[in-house]
């Protein structure tokens, strides 16, 4: 497995980056269970210390208070660190033009980024999340101004259907504008189902692929059991952090299950549950870095210490058994024996994807 310092190229560009990120939504209390600025900085200086220097945070995560700090922390390493940050989330609630992916949104809120971060230039700027509203040629044209500007680097992409990403950026690759060279998804044991379109893609599109909660909110690491099961679909922010596990979904039966079976192969490999979840994301080719959240010095540390958990390929089988999301289609009728008998006439033909 690799080591922290061991870096990677993210996607389709020539950036180097750690196999783990730092994210930094923890940092900062303004949600009610965040890290103060202590521990925040302990944490920040336990990753870099160690050879990390992929920080994630957004215009909105604490209130700000979390670009604040990692602009404060980062401020005398800037130039080894690869900053990134997101724009999309409302930043005024209630103002309906301080949220979405339009231009003006974009653009003011990389200035309030840039003013947060204490920096001239953000490394790579995500879009947070689709709102289903703004052309895609709005986004990315505006996505390339700020490139061409020098304010930001290198893009990204949240939370978006496969199939608006692959518009996206043949649109970027026709017209000569900047690519995307990234995409941050939900990805862990509890959440595959990102493998039947999103990955594939990413694959496909050269973006590399950075799994945000691959704990599955928490629940893998082990520390829940059937009294903690609950779900909420409000849209407040819950807070307590097992509020936003139920705000997420993920605080199931399913979930517990296989929180269970995570228990048993990291007590063969003598390693914690969280190493194991996080491993096991780190097996596919597609993910460049899953994004390691912690409250506490001593939860990044344990985090970090995935790199040297190796699961055998019984263990990853166990695993992927337990954790298999249902087929849909069209994959579920393609690869059916009378369907690939039509297709192919019987002939064995190696499929490269």
């Amino acid at each position: 497995m690799p080591a922290l310092d061991q870096y990677r190229p993210l996607g389709r560009s020539g950036l180097r980056v750690s196999p783990l990120a730092l994210g930094t939504m923890t940092f900062g209390s303004d949600w009610g269970w965040g890290a103060d600025a202590d521990e925040a900085r302990a944490i920040f200086d336990l990753y870099v210390e160690r050879g990390g220097n992929l920080i994630d945070t957004s215009v909105n995560y604490t209130n700000g208070t979390s670009e604040r700090m990692v602009g404060a922390f980062a401020k005398d390493r800037r130039e080894r660190l690869v900053l990134a940050t997101k724009f999309t989330m409302a930043r005024d609630p209630g103002q309906p033009n301080s949220g979405g992916n339009h231009r003006l949104n974009l653009v003011r809120s990389v200035e309030q980024s840039l003013r947060q971060l204490g920096t001239d230039w953000i490394d790579l700027l995500y879009l947070h999340g689709w709102d289903g509203t703004t052309a895609p040629e709005e986004v990315m044209r505006g996505l390339d101004d700020l490139v061409r500007q020098g304010k930001v680097v290198y893009l990204g992409i949240c939370n978006t259907p496969a199939w608006r990403v692959s518009q996206m950026q043949t649109l970027a690759d026709l017209r000569g504008w900047s690519p995307l060279v990234a995409l941050q998804i939900e990805y862990s044991l509890v959440q595959r189902t990102v493998e039947h379109e999103l990955l594939p893609m990413a694959r496909a599109m050269g973006l590399g692929v950075l799994p945000w909660s691959p704990l599955g909110g928490g629940v893998l690491s082990g520390k829940y059991g059937p009294a903690d099961l609950a779900r909420s679909d409000g849209p407040e922010i819950a807070a307590s952090r097992k509020g936003v596990i139920a705000a997420t979904g993920h605080m199931t039966d399913h979930a517990l299950a296989l929180a269970e079976v995570v228990r048993e192969v990291a007590a063969e490999c003598g390693a914690t549950p969280a190493q194991v979840a996080l491993a096991w994301t780190l097996l596919d080719p597609a993910v460049a870095a899953p994004i390691i959240g912690a409250r506490t010095r001593a939860q990044a540390e344990e985090n970090l210490g995935a790199l040297s958990v190796a699961l055998s390929p019984d263990q990853r089988a166990r695993l992927d058994a337990a954790s298999a999301p249902a087929p849909i289609f069209p994959a579920a009728f393609l690869d059916r024996p009378m369907v690939q008998q039509l297709i192919f006439g019987g002939a064995r033909v190696a499929r490269a994807a």
